[in-house]
């Protein structure tokens, strides 16, 4: 095993440009367990042609532009600058209003102007997402919850540290939704697989997803990654535990 060679391609994959939100780069060398819910039909079961319709953290835009939903009632956020700048180029000049917001604390829309918000994957606060929700208005999230990747981040950086994150889970963002004034109209939660087939392939993800691998680099995690290297000669892949839930709710009428 040439450790040297190893090493320039792993820096190579970790200097791998990337752009909207768009991991095709390696859908080829990684398999993701499907989730029991689809969210595109979630999404398409409430929404409805006369919605004012908000998608938060959009990313580049690429999911929303499926939904092929008027533009002049049309949405969206995102902080990312390369992404918020993306979407300025090809949201921007179709109708669709996009704002760069970094505060979750304040979205800059009036009390009450959307029938429906939809959030992947997006960070929120509760108390904006009321606001700007029209009476019966539904929300409809799927997140990433607090134990994703966690073992692979333990075992990848040595300094790694456990953070409040980890009580990001279905449980207690139901509450939260109800404490404010919700009806939960559906919740599920999940822990899919999702495998490497090679190590290069983790490197790129590892770099782009900083807020699960903190620090991580080719350089600092250089042992972990022959570690892994070993593994995937020995049985085919590396294997990581994700965590995802998802909530529909609606907002009741007469609430806080």
């Amino acid at each position: 095993m040439n450790y040297i060679k190893l090493k320039e391609y792993w820096i190579r994959e970790e200097q791998h440009s990337f752009k909207g939100w768009d991991f095709s780069y390696i859908d080829d060398r990684t398999s993701e367990e499907a989730l029991p819910w689809d969210y595109d039909k979630i999404v398409r079961k409430y929404l409805k042609p006369n919605s004012k319709l908000l998608d938060m953290g959009t990313g580049g835009g690429e999911y929303l532009l499926t939904l092929n939903h008027p533009y002049y009632n049309t949405f969206a956020t995102e902080a990312y600058p390369p992404n918020f700048q993306l979407c300025k180029n090809t949201l921007k000049p179709l109708g669709i209003d996009i704002r760069q917001v970094f505060d979750d604390s304040y979205l800059p829309f009036e009390d009450e102007m959307f029938h429906i918000i939809i959030n992947r994957h997006e960070a929120f606060d509760i108390s904006e997402v009321y606001r700007i929700l029209k009476p019966n208005g539904v929300f409809i999230t799927q997140q990433v919850g607090g134990l994703n990747n966690k073992e692979l981040s333990r075992f990848l950086l040595s300094e790694f540290k456990e953070d409040i994150s980890s009580d990001h889970t279905l449980k207690s963002n139901v509450e939260l939704l109800k404490n404010k004034g919700f009806a939960i109209l559906k919740s599920h939660e999940h822990f899919p697989k999702l495998k490497f087939f090679d190590v290069g392939a983790l490197v790129y993800f590892a770099k782009i997803i900083q807020w699960e691998f903190p620090n991580f680099s080719v350089k600092s995690c250089f042992k972990q990654l022959c570690d892994l290297q070993q593994l995937v000669e020995k049985q085919g892949f590396i294997e990581s535990t994700e965590h995802r839930f998802v909530i529909v709710a609606q907002k009741l009428e007469g609430r806080n």
